[in-house]
């Protein structure tokens, strides 16, 4: 009996992951003609079969449904969704093309980075679903380029990777992308936010077309104002030097609501909220910017009781739990940031970007609420938000793989606020950028781990500290003066102190970090790159600057898996070998990846496999050996 529930089980799960064989058939006609063949780096459109034996292919969907009319598609247009998937990992390319094409989606794949832009000129995908981590060029990077062309700003570019670093994923979400959905990811969950972006990227683009091609004030699935009208009306409003606020709402958790719920489900709890604080800013206007942010215009408005009117849109967002699915509920929580009209913003993109900022802020206030205030107001503050909480750093051994005599962590930002929650580094340090405090809080950091190197400066092990820091904060002259100040006072060998910088403002502020590194290099301070990618820019450096150690982009961990990531490790370890620095193989969380990384050279790693990130400075350096 057992046996048979469990097959019935069995069966039950493979009928909610996977659409029926045929499901994709309502989109074809069956008398259509086979395409073309596609170009070589290019995978054509199979059947979830393709998974198991790619060859040979079957029969692909008439190229005329990809090639059609570059137009929107109409709302409620039956044209099958379109997908371009951006992998170069030839497995988990068909997982997810088949996965697609089972949901009765069209999916073509495209195996590097270059060469995208003309894939996307020729097919018009409706989505974007890329690879983090795409030989020669980034998935970041690419989605910069992309954002640059033409009609392209709003094009829904959705990263599916491994990497299970919240700051990372931070960072991709940043970088322009729509959403970020971890591997491994279950075929339904795929399919709900594949789905559910494109239903929303046609109704925004229908939107925009309404009666003679105006500009429709709604959207037709909410009847909520759309961002286009809101934005409009702002415009508007910030040319008659009208009085009132701006509020730029952000449900927070939303990663996470989004991995437990699926997609649709958080879709459905979005859409809810929206409704929500709709019917509390009324009769002022309330539009979705995002997934989990809003935009609420309050023209006429007594500018002194913004504060308030922020503190009611956050109460009552969070005042009633929200059902989710069947008898489930959920309680939201919600920062909120506001503006002035009166602020003296030149256009409405300015008030957008003023008032996001101003929640980045929210975040680390306990109440959740915060004013935007000008740079110099600001510099004037005793008591900033940011300063508020209590630094609470945490430490993650980096073990020589061959052992040594020195003990060496890095020390990752954590901020408890006064409520108990603990922030990290990816949640702190954009508020402190946009609040102009980025080289305050790296100081603070910095203390604190001098402080500690004091402590310690005598003990039978010598300690090493890794310190990540700005290039804004090592810019300043005065910055520097009080480190080397600093650690002359406290009789402090120079060696001690590492300073991380990450090659991407590296590549940037490239002369800054030479002039700093010549003032400290004089003490002995030694300085890391990291998030290391191999590339002629990235490789030069390794010349310009004193550098001691390079730490690897994450990817690397995974190295084991992929020929061409063995070889791209390799290539580094050796270069950067060759300019005198030892290299740290990050986030290793198995023993398959240290090996991989010990077997290609790497002289230290550091990860959840040595020992998660801890308040303690315990670790047993002696007897870590690969």
């Amino acid at each position: 009996m057992a046996v048979h529930d469990n097959a019935v089980a069995s069966a039950r799960a493979t009928r909610a992951e996977t659409p029926p064989a045929d499901h994709w058939q309502r989109w074809v006609d069956p008398t259509a003609p086979v395409a073309a063949a596609a170009p070589s780096n290019v995978v054509p459109l199979n059947t979830a079969a393709a998974v198991a034996a790619p060859m040979p292919l079957p029969p692909q969907l008439p190229p005329a449904q990809w090639q059609d009319d570059a137009a929107p598609l109409p709302l409620g247009s039956d044209a099958p969704y379109r997908v371009l998937i951006v992998e170069d990992d030839r497995s988990q390319a068909l997982f997810a093309q088949s996965v697609l094409h089972g949901a009765g989606m069209e999916a073509i794949v495209h195996s590097e980075a270059e060469g995208v832009q003309q894939v996307i000129n020729e097919h018009r995908p409706d989505l974007i679903l890329m690879d983090l981590h795409l030989p020669g060029l980034d998935g970041m990077r690419l989605t910069a380029l992309i954002r640059q062309q033409p009609g392209q700003q709003l094009l829904p570019i959705v990263f599916l990777s491994g990497d299970p670093d919240p700051e990372r994923q931070f960072e991709v979400l940043d970088s322009g992308a729509d959403d970020f959905l971890s591997k491994p990811i279950r075929p339904r969950h795929l399919i709900a936010a594949v789905s559910n972006r494109i239903r929303r990227a046609r109704a925004q683009a229908a939107t925009q077309q309404g009666a003679h091609g105006a500009p429709a004030m709604n959207n037709p699935e909410t009847g909520l104002p759309t961002r286009h009208h809101v934005m409009q009306q702002l415009t508007a409003s910030l040319a008659h030097r009208d009085h009132g606020g701006l509020f730029f709402i952000e449900v927070a958790s939303a990663l996470g609501l989004r991995e437990r719920y699926g997609y649709a489900a958080f879709e459905r709890l979005m859409v809810q909220a929206a409704q929500r604080l709709a019917e509390t800013a009324h009769p002022h206007l309330l539009a979705r910017l995002n997934d989990n942010s809003f935009l609420v215009l309050a023209r006429g408005v007594d500018e002194e009781s913004l504060d308030a009117v922020a503190h009611n849109l956050r109460d009552q967002l969070s005042a009633r739990a929200f059902v989710i699915r069947d008898e489930e509920s959920v309680h939201l929580r919600g920062v909120v940031g506001h503006a002035r009209l009166s602020g003296g913003f030149g256009d409405a993109g300015t008030a957008l970007e003023a008032v996001e900022r101003t929640t980045l802020q929210a975040r680390l206030l306990s109440s959740g609420v915060a004013a935007h205030v000008h740079r110099e107001e600001v510099a004037a503050q005793e008591h900033l938000a940011l300063l508020e909480g209590q630094l609470e750093p945490a430490y993650q051994p980096i073990v020589a793989v061959a052992g040594g005599n020195t003990a060496q962590y890095q020390v990752l930002l954590r901020l408890r606020q006064a409520d108990g929650s603990v922030l990290n580094a990816g949640q702190v340090i954009p508020a402190a950028e946009a609040a102009g405090r980025i080289a305050d809080l790296d100081q603070q950091v910095l203390d604190h781990a001098l402080g500690l190197l004091d402590l310690y400066q005598h003990a039978t092990q010598p300690l090493s500290l890794f310190v990540s820091q700005s290039l804004r904060t090592l810019a300043r002259d005065a910055f520097a003066d009080w480190l080397l100040e600093t650690l002359q006072q406290r009789g402090l060998p120079g060696s001690a102190l590492v300073i991380d910088v990450r090659l991407p403002d590296a590549l940037i502020h490239t002369v800054t970090l030479q002039q700093f590194c010549t003032r400290m290099s004089a003490a002995g301070v030694r300085f890391c790159l990291s998030q290391f990618e191999p590339g002629a820019e990235a490789n030069a450096l390794l010349g310009q600057l004193p550098l001691a150690f390079v730490r690897m982009a994450a990817r690397f961990s995974s190295s084991h898996a992929n020929q061409q990531t063995r070889d791209e490790l390799r290539g580094a370890i050796d270069a950067a070998h060759r300019a005198g620095a030892l290299i740290i193989g990050q986030q290793i969380e198995d023993p398959q990846a240290a090996a991989a990384m010990w077997m290609g050279g790497v002289d230290f790693i550091q990860g959840n496999m040595v020992q998660s990130a801890g308040s303690e400075l315990n670790f047993d350096f002696h007897t870590a050996v690969l």
